[in-house]
């Protein structure tokens, strides 16, 4: 894809740029979780898989980092158990 997930530090969230638009997960570090509250995508890219491969991305940095995630956004709610990564979830 060649698309990267970067993590926003300065607004607490996590993007991928997909041409000129952003998908983004707003979240919270509380310790060694974090804290998904919202994933949201342009309405132009819903249906496009973008928000999924921001999941996927929240999820690498999420295990490269040892953080367990609580998510209060239903979408990563059901993103992370409908692709199995349940071991994650605090």
């Amino acid at each position: 894809m060649g698309q990267a997930v970067t993590d926003n530090r300065a607004m607490n969230r996590f993007e991928l740029a997909v041409g000129s638009q952003t998908v983004f997960a707003d979240y919270r570090r509380n310790g060694r979780t974090l804290v998904i509250s919202y994933v949201e995508a342009p309405p132009s890219l819903r249906g496009t898989g973008a928000a999924g491969r921001l999941m996927e991305g929240v999820v690498e940095t999420a295990r490269a980092e040892g953080l367990k995630i609580v998510p209060l956004c239903s979408y990563a709610a059901t993103w992370i158990r409908r692709n199995r990564h349940d071991d994650l979830l605090a």
